[in-house]
């Protein structure tokens, strides 16, 4: 067993990596509307129609010519005519509106032809056949425009653009049941190592149920992809190198989890190495996540992470996520950031990138980060109770207790 000889920057493993790999195709496919959350457009989407597709009120009151109640006021009220009829949303009326006059109607409601305006009910008095109106409108006060929302015609979503539950609405309101959108990147998974065991599985003495595995898938979809799971391969070099091989043939990629560090039996280098890389890589200058590596065969690359949950989730923020970004075209889901100050003083490596696991407190109205003691690379509690990850960049050596820092929030609910 020996050490790693040499870590690569960061910046420098994935510069190499962005330039020796290609975007993949991803051919488009038409699903439907409610499951079409997350996903990416193919196509632009154009509206169908007007939206509203007429004048509609957009509040409870009474639909009136605007000019008509030009200079009313409580003390000098425009005295209108008010029709005996009654307009709800749904009810398109059949009649014209004429001079001095005026009709009830509900928000959501279309315009009668020769309205121009709605007055608020609060803003008017009703008595018998006649309505006092208190405050002048101007034209179309009150009134949601035929066209106002979308125009037929209008580009309302762009292709490439990530779906969002607003968005989903949008598609509805055009009378869409289905949507065109990319094929999600196909990720194959597989996880390293003979003492696994897959979580429900039967827990025998030497071994450990295999966490990772499912941390990464879930990261994967989290990101946009469609991971393809290869399960557990044992620790035997052929294998190990036909699992790959087989989730290179039916993915865009692979990412291997566990038997990436430099012991006797981390064999997935070695396997990676067989399939003759046109680039290699093994080891990053990141902590956690030292053993992260990757290698690029046939143009598709194949992610090594450490089998320890926390690195495996440094290494996949570290280099699998911008790849998917700026290759892929897929979203970066950027964490909101908070500025906060250091409660204790915190040392880094040089030459390194700290993911340090931070505690959030706010002590009268100022917010501190708390490093958190737990670090272990394979303590997931480090991550389920910090609220905030400090990345600490290669060229700093630590701060000091009391610096301000910047810290990237990891929880809605955290207090910042």
């Amino acid at each position: 067993m020996k050490g790693f000889t040499k870590l690569t920057p960061l910046n420098e493993a994935l510069s190499q990596l962005l330039e020796h790999t290609k975007p993949p195709t991803l051919e488009a496919e038409r699903i439907p509307l409610e499951q079409a959350l997350d996903r990416i457009l193919a196509e632009d989407v154009v509206a169908p129609f007007d939206i509203p597709p007429f004048n509609r009120s957009a509040v409870d009151g009474y639909a009136v010519r605007a000019e008509d109640t030009f200079g009313a006021s409580p003390s000098n009220p425009a005295v209108l005519s008010l029709r005996a009829e009654v307009i709800e949303a749904g009810m398109p009326p059949k009649f014209v509106l004429g001079e001095n006059e005026a009709v009830e109607i509900y928000t959501g409601a279309p315009l009668p032809k020769g309205a121009d305006a709605v007055v608020m009910a609060e803003n008017a008095v009703k008595e018998n056949a006649k309505l006092h109106v208190l405050s002048p409108v101007s034209p179309w006060q009150n009134v949601s425009r035929k066209g106002e929302d979308f125009e037929k015609g209008q580009v309302a979503l762009r292709r490439g653009h990530l779906l969002q539950p607003w968005d989903i609405g949008v598609l509805a309101s055009f009378n869409l049941s289905e949507v065109q959108v990319l094929r999600r990147v196909k990720a194959a998974v597989m996880a390293t190592g003979s003492e696994l065991i897959p979580p429900g599985g039967r827990l025998e003495e030497g071994k450990i149920i295999d966490s990772s595995r499912p941390l990464v898938k879930a990261l994967l979809e989290a990101s946009g992809c469609e991971p393809i799971d290869l399960g557990i391969a044992p620790d035997d070099l052929r294998e190990v190198a036909n699992l790959i091989r087989r989730g290179l043939s039916e993915a865009e990629f692979a990412v291997v989890i566990g038997g990436t560090s430099v012991g006797k039996r981390d064999l997935v280098p070695e396997a990676v190495k067989s399939l003759k890389p046109t680039l290699y890589v093994h080891g990053l200058s990141i902590k956690p996540g030292k053993p992260t590596g990757f290698a690029v065969v046939s143009e598709k690359p194949v992610f090594m992470l450490s089998g320890y949950p926390v690195a495996a989730l440094v290494g996949f923020e570290a280099i699998i996520k911008p790849w998917l970004h700026r290759k892929c075209g897929l979203p970066a889901a950027l964490r909101p950031k908070a500025k906060a100050k250091l409660a204790r003083r915190v040392a880094s490596t040089p030459g390194v990138r700290d993911f340090l696991r931070v505690k959030l407190v706010k002590k009268n109205e100022t917010l501190y980060a708390e490093p958190l003691r737990l670090t272990g690379s394979g303590l997931l509690s480090s991550i389920t109770e910090a609220d905030a990850l400090l990345i600490i960049p290669e060229e700093v050596e630590g701060y000091d207790e009391g610096a301000e820092v910047e810290v990237e929030i990891l929880y809605p609910d955290a207090v910042i």
